[in-house]
C-alpha cells in the first residue's frame, strides 16, 4: 500500500535490531525501541512447507524489517509492522496519554459509530451513541459482518479502524466506503504513530508505546492479551489528533 511505502520512507534512521519475539498474539522488535504490532498469520504455509519466517531478522536492520510490512503474506506484515513501530521516533510524554475508545465516548454522544474490530469496552461506548455496529471478519453475537461496510459506513460519523487493517491490507478499501465528513480513527497497539496517516483521511491515530520493554517481552512470550499488557505495567496509550477544532466543527 502507498500509505505503507510513505510512513517507511518517512522513517530518517535506521538501526539495529537487537531482539524478535513473535507470539500468540503480538510481534515485538526491539531496534531504536520495542514495537509492536498484532500476530496475524494468515497466507501462511500448509503440509510442512517452509513460509520463509525462519529466524535470521537480527541480522536485518529494522528498515529492511519494515519493508516485510508491504507483503501480503500477514505473518510478514506483522514483523513489518512491528519494526516500524520500533523506529518511529514516539515521546510518550508528549502526546495524550487517553484511550482511543474514551476520546470517540467523549465526542460521540448521538452520533452513529462504526468500529471496525472488535475491542473490548465496546458496551460502554454504545451507551451514549445514538447507533454503534461493529463490524468484524469473524463476527460475534451482535456484530456485523464485514459485507455490511458498504452499507454501515456511508451513514456513520466517526469510524473507528482497527490498525491490523494495515497489515491484511484492507484500509485503503474501509477508508474509501468512509462518508465525506467522516471522523476516522486508526486504533490500536499496531498503530504507526506517523503524521503522513493524515494525508490519507485519518484524523485521529490512537496506539501504544512500551514503557517497560522486558515486561511486554516477556508477556509476548507468554501469550498476553493487550488488556494483560497494559495491566502489568509495560505499555501506555499515546494519541495525535490533526485538527481537534475541524473535529468538533464536522460533528456539531
Amino acid at each position: 500500500m502507498n500509505v505503507l511505502r510513505d510512513i517507511i520512507s518517512c522513517i530518517s534512521e535506521d538501526s539495529p535490531i537487537s531482539e524478535v519475539r513473535r507470539g500468540l498474539h503480538w510481534t515485538a522488535v526491539v531496534s531504536r525501541r520495542c514495537g509492536l504490532a498484532s500476530t496475524l498469520s494468515h497466507g501462511g504455509c500448509s503440509h510442512g512447507k517452509s513460509d520463509g519466517m525462519e529466524g535470521g531478522f537480527t541480522e536485518m536492520t529494522a528498515l529492511e524489517l519494515a519493508k516485510l510490512s508491504l507483503e501480503e503474506q500477514s505473518k510478514k506484515a506483522s514483523l513489518g509492522i512491528a519494526a516500524i513501530n520500533s523506529l518511529l521516533d514516539v515521546d510518550p510524554e508528549k502526546h495524550a496519554g487517553d484511550d482511543g475508545l474514551k476520546i470517540v465516548k467523549d465526542m460521540g454522544k448521538g452520533k452513529n459509530i462504526s468500529v471496525i474490530g472488535h475491542f473490548p469496552y465496546l458496551d460502554d461506548l454504545a451507551k451514549d451513541a445514538k447507533n454503534l455496529w461493529i463490524i468484524e471478519k469473524q463476527p460475534q453475537p451482535g456484530d456485523h459482518p464485514e459485507e455490511k461496510s458498504e452499507e454501515l459506513l456511508p451513514q456513520s460519523d466517526i469510524v473507528v479502524i482497527t490498525s491490523t487493517t494495515l497489515i491484511n491490507k484492507t484500509l485503503p478499501g474501509i477508508l474509501n466506503l468512509c462518508k465525506k465528513g467522516s471522523v476516522k480513527m486508526l486504533l490500536g497497539p499496531s498503530t504507526p504513530m506517523a503524521p503522513v496517516l493524515f494525508d490519507y483521511g485519518i484524523d485521529i491515530l490512537a496506539g501504544s508505546v512500551v514503557t517497560d520493554k522486558e515486561t511486554v517481552l516477556r508477556s509476548v512470550s507468554e501469550g498476553a492479551s493487550f488488556m494483560q499488557l497494559k495491566k502489568r505495567g509495560g505499555v501506555r496509550f499515546v494519541s495525535m489528533i490533526k485538527n481537534y477544532d475541524d473535529i468538533a466543527r464536522r460533528l456539531a
